[in-house]
């Protein structure tokens, strides 16, 4: 496929900007390719994305259900499959390629690209997709681990996808299960004008702080108190 110089430029930069490279430079254009642009230029079909985005979707699955396997040892099955769920959809992956910048980089054929195909959520998230299924390929799974620690990971720990769960009743059954005692929530702190205020709830075990969590509404606060408390123990229980 025969690239021009700004596309080529535009490729580079974003190397440079997610600070990565490839061994095998037409894997990660492949995957930045969409069939109407593999159309309009008469390539051959399989040299668009489509194929590659079918490998991103499983290697995805199995990163974030290895993630969320070791991140939340105390979590059920079914949550983890929801939490996955919520994590490896179109609304989610497409938010993470718009965040880093993929849809200015996209080859699309000219009816794509007059529609409004580089910011359709649908066609982001399949680019990402794409991009994991070229990573994998080029470097093995260990690449592919290191880049979502720098994007997905991150907003996970940080409670992104935390409305999906209900946290507040995975604490109540843990701490029930193992009869560790009585929990309570305390709001610590209010702050901020009435209008755009802000919550930090304190979760008790016996009396004792296992976990703190800010949110825009009390019961957002004590979701996010409850998460923190149970990484806690997840922590806690590796180590004995």
């Amino acid at each position: 496929m025969i690239l021009s110089s700004e596309q080529k430029g535009k490729f580079d930069l974003l190397l440079e900007r997610i600070e990565m490279t490839f061994d095998n430079r037409k894997l990660l254009i492949q995957a930045f390719t969409h069939s109407s642009y593999v159309n309009e230029h008469r390539i051959f079909t399989c040299q668009d994305n489509e194929r590659l985005e079918f490998l991103g979707d499983a290697v995805l699955e199995l990163a974030i259900s290895q993630f969320l396997f070791r991140k939340f040892n105390t979590m059920s099955e079914g949550d983890m499959t929801k939490l996955r769920a919520s994590i490896v959809c179109e609304p989610s992956l497409a938010l993470f390629a718009e965040e880093l910048k993929f849809g200015e980089i996209v080859l699309l054929g000219k009816g794509e690209e007059m529609t409004g195909g580089r910011a359709r959520p649908a066609l982001l998230a399949d680019v990402f997709e794409a991009f994991i299924g070229a990573l994998y390929l080029d470097q093995g799974l260990d690449a592919v681990f290191q880049f979502l620690s720098r994007t997905m990971y991150p907003k996970i720990n940080e409670g992104a996808f935390s409305h999906m769960m209900d946290f507040k009743s995975q604490l109540q059954e843990f701490i029930q299960r193992d009869n560790l005692g009585t929990i309570q929530y305390l709001i610590v702190q209010e702050r901020g004008p009435a209008h755009n205020r802000e919550f930090v709830s304190e979760v008790q075990l016996n009396e004792v702080a296992l976990g703190v969590g800010t949110g825009r509404s009390k019961k957002e606060a004590e979701q996010h108190a409850a998460q923190q408390a149970l990484m806690h123990l997840s922590e806690q229980s590796k180590l004995n």
